[in-house]
C-alpha cells in the first residue's frame, strides 16, 4: 500500500458512502499498531460502525482495542459530545447566576447547531491538544460520507474567519473564551494544511459516481490547502470471481470507469484493493484485508444458495401509489443506492400519471446524473447548502432586517455569517419539501445516515420550540416532525445492502427513528448478488452471506423489496424504469432500453 509509506501523524480516510472507508481505515490502524506505532483510530461519522468491525463497544471515549496492543479507538457521538459540551459551559455558571438566567443559557444551547459545534470541538482538540493526544504517533480519521466531511474540514477556516471579524454565536456559549477558540481553530487549520502532518486517503470504488465524488472532494479540500492526497480504489472484482455473465459485465463496468478517471486525481498515487468474498467484520478479516490470498483462503464450495423471497420493488410502488400523494423518504448508509431507489420510485409514479417532486438532502447527490433525461410530470430539485444559505440570509434580512436601524441590520448580517446558519437554512428547504407532499408525491433521497439524523434532530428542536410557543396560547399547529411521524403522510424506505455492516447500521437507524416516533415503512435490499443466482464459488460465498442478512431484515420489517445487482449501472430513465417493470413515458433523449434479468 503506497499510502502507508512514510505515513504522517494525521490520516483522513474520505469518500462516497459505502466505498469501504471504515475497512481501509481499520486495516491501516491495525497494520500501524502491529509494526509498533501508537495509534488512535477516530470515527467522525455520526453513524459510526468501528465497534461493529472490532466486535466491541467503543463510543464517545478513548477505548483500548485489547486484541491489538498499541491501538485505541474513539467514536465521536454527537449527542454525547453535545451533552458534555453543554455541561462544560453551564457547570461553572451554577451558583453564580440565577436559575432563570441558567435556563436561558440551556435554551440557547439546545439546538442542533450546538450538536454540530460540540462534535467539531472534539475534532479540533484531536488535532491540537498535545497534552491529551500527544502520546499517539498516528491519529486516523474514519470520516462520514463526503458532504458531511467536507463541511467538517472546512469549519476550522470558517470559524476562524467568523471570529476574526468580531462575531459571536450562542452555540459557542456565553462567557466563551473567544481568544482560546481563535487559537484552537487556527492551529487546526495549520495542522490540516501541513502536508508533513496530514494526508488525505481518497477511498473509492471502480464506479463513475464514486470516482467523481473523490474528484469533487479533492477539489474542495485543495481549495482550503489540503493537497497531500492518495487514491485507494477498493472492491475491484478479482479474476477468481469467475467468467459467468454477471462477472464479465461487472469487470467491463469497472474497466470503463477506471479508464475515465477524472484528470485532477488521475496523477495521484494510487493503490488497488480487490473485492473480498466475505464481509470485513472481525479482527481476522481486518488483519488480512491488504492480503487477498489470506482474506479469501476459505471461500467455500459451490453449493446452491437458499431461495430468496419474491419481493420486487414494483410491489412497494403499487402500495405507495394508493394514497395518491405523500412523502417517500429513502434513508440508509452511504453507498447503498438510495439515489437509485428514490429515482426509480419517483419515475414509476410519474410514469403512472402522478405529479412527482424528486429531491435530495445529500450535498453529494446528483439526481440529474442518475436520471439523464427529462420526464413528464417529474420535477427534480436539490437542496444545495450554499444556495439554501444564500436564500435564507436574504429572506431573514428582508423580513427581520426591515424593522431594524442601520446598526441593527449590520449586527443581524454579522450573526447570519455564523457557520451554524447553514444548518438552519438546509432545514428550511427540507421543511418546504415536506410541506409540498400535502398535494403531490415528494420522493426524497436523503444524505447518509449520520447527516440525516442531525437534520431530524433539527426537526425535533423546531418541533419542541413550536410546541412551547403554541401551547402557551393554546393554538393548533403542525410541524415537519409531526408529518414524518404520520404513516399516512410519510413512508420511510430503509435502503441497505445485504451485508453485515449496512444491515447493522440500518437496524440502528430504525431504532433511532422509532425513538423519535417515526416508524420505517419498508426495507429495500439493493444490489443483491444472491438475486442473480451466481455460479462461481467466490460469488456464491457472497450470495450465502446475503441470504443470512435478508433473513435478518425479514425479522425487522413487514415489507421488503430485493433489487438484483445489474450487469449495467442503473443510470438513465429506461434502466431505472426497468427496476420497477415500467415503460418510460414522455422521455426526452431516452437512453437505450435495458431489461432486468432475474
Amino acid at each position: 500500500m503506497r499510502f502507508l509509506a512514510n505515513a504522517p501523524r494525521f490520516l483522513f480516510f474520505t469518500g462516497k458512502g459505502g466505498v469501504g472507508k471504515t475497512s481501509v481505515a481499520c486495516a491501516t490502524a491495525v497494520h500501524l499498531a502491529t509494526v509498533g506505532q501508537r495509534v488512535l483510530l477516530v470515527s467522525t461519522d455520526p453513524a459510526s460502525n468501528l465497534g461493529q468491525v472490532f466486535g466491541i463497544a467503543i463510543g464517545n471515549a478513548v477505548t483500548g482495542i485489547a486484541s491489538v496492543p498499541g491501538l485505541d479507538a474513539l467514536e465521536i457521538d454527537p449527542a454525547q459530545a453535545a451533552d458534555a459540551y453543554r455541561e462544560r459551559i453551564i457547570g461553572p455558571l451554577r451558583g453564580l447566576l440565577p436559575e432563570s438566567e441558567i435556563a436561558g443559557v440551556i435554551e440557547g444551547l439546545s439546538g442542533s447547531c450546538t450538536t454540530e459545534v460540540a462534535s467539531f470541538d472534539e475534532f479540533t482538540q484531536l488535532l491540537t491538544d498535545d497534552a491529551a493526544y500527544g502520546r499517539y504517533d498516528h491519529i486516523l480519521f474514519d470520516t462520514a460520507p463526503t458532504g458531511h466531511t467536507i463541511r467538517l474540514l472546512q469549519l476550522p477556516g470558517s470559524w476562524t474567519r467568523f471570529l476574526s471579524t468580531g462575531g459571536n454565536a450562542s452555540c459557542l456559549g456565553p462567557l466563551a473564551g473567544l481568544d482560546k477558540h481563535r487559537a484552537t481553530y487556527a492551529a487546526a487549520v495549520s495542522a490540516l494544511t501541513d502536508p508533513d502532518r496530514t494526508r488525505l486517503i481518497l477511498v473509492t470504488r471502480p464506479q463513475p459516481s464514486a470516482l467523481k465524488e473523490i474528484d469533487r472532494t479533492f477539489a474542495e479540500l485543495t481549495a482550503i490547502g489540503m493537497t497531500n492526497a492518495f487514491v485507494v480504489i477498493n472492491g475491484v472484482l478479482p479474476e477468481r470471481a469467475g467468467d459467468e455473465p454477471i462477472a464479465v459485465a461487472l469487470r467491463r463496468r469497472e474497466a470503463a470507469a477506471l479508464s475515465a478517471v477524472p484528470a485532477a486525481i488521475a496523477d495521484l498515487p494510487r493503490d488497488v484493493l480487490e473485492l473480498k468474498a466475505r464481509d470485513v467484520v472481525g479482527l481476522e478479516a481486518v488483519r488480512t484485508f491488504f492480503d487477498p490470498e489470506l482474506a479469501d483462503e476459505a471461500v467455500g464450495d459451490a453449493a446452491e444458495t437458499a431461495v430468496l423471497p419474491d419481493a420486487p420493488l414494483v410491489a412497494l410502488v403499487d402500495e405507495i401509489e394508493r394514497d395518491g400523494r405523500g412523502l417517500v423518504m429513502c434513508m440508509g448508509k452511504g453507498g447503498v443506492g438510495k439515489t437509485t431507489v428514490a429515482a426509480a420510485v419517483a419515475l414509476a409514479l410519474a410514469n403512472r400519471g402522478h405529479e412527482v417532486l424528486l429531491t435530495t438532502t445529500d450535498p453529494a447527490a446528483h439526481l440529474d446524473d442518475t436520471l439523464g433525461a427529462a420526464v413528464d410530470g417529474l420535477t427534480v430539485t436539490r437542496i444545495d447548502p450554499d444556495i439554501a444559505l444564500e436564500q435564507y440570509r436574504a429572506h431573514v434580512m428582508a423580513t427581520k432586517g426591515k424593522e431594524l436601524d442601520e446598526s441593527g441590520r449590520a449586527a443581524l448580517a454579522e450573526d447570519l455569517m455564523s457557520p451554524c446558519t447553514a444548518e438552519v437554512a438546509v432545514f428550511h428547504q427540507f421543511s418546504r419539501a415536506i410541506h409540498d407532499s400535502r398535494r403531490k408525491f415528494v420522493v426524497m433521497d436523503t444524505a447518509p445516515t449520520g447527516h440525516t439524523l442531525l437534520l431530524l434532530d433539527t426537526a425535533g428542536s423546531y418541533h419542541r420550540e413550536i410546541a412551547r410557543q403554541m401551547g402557551a396560547v393554546n393554538m393548533a399547529y403542525s410541524t415537519p416532525l409531526m408529518r414524518l411521524q404520520n404513516p399516512a403522510q410519510t413512508k420511510i424506505l430503509l435502503v441497505t445492502l445485504a451485508e453485515t455492516t449496512p444491515v447493522l447500521e440500518a437496524t440502528g437507524l430504525q431504532d433511532d427513528l422509532e425513538r423519535a416516533g417515526i416508524h420505517p415503512w419498508a426495507w429495500v435490499a439493493n444490489n443483491s448478488i444472491a438475486a442473480t443466482h451466481p455460479r462461481s464459488p467466490f460469488l456464491r460465498t457472497r450470495a450465502r452471506n446475503e441470504v443470512a442478512q435478508i433473513d435478518r431484515i425479514q425479522e425487522l420489517t413487514d415489507r421488503i423489496a430485493i433489487v438484483p445487482l445489474l450487469p449495467d449501472e442503473p443510470i438513465g430513465v429506461a434502466r431505472l424504469s426497468a427496476l420497477t417493470g415500467g415503460i418510460p413515458q414522455g422521455v426526452e433523449d431516452r437512453p437505450t432500453t435495458h431489461a432486468v434479468t432475474p
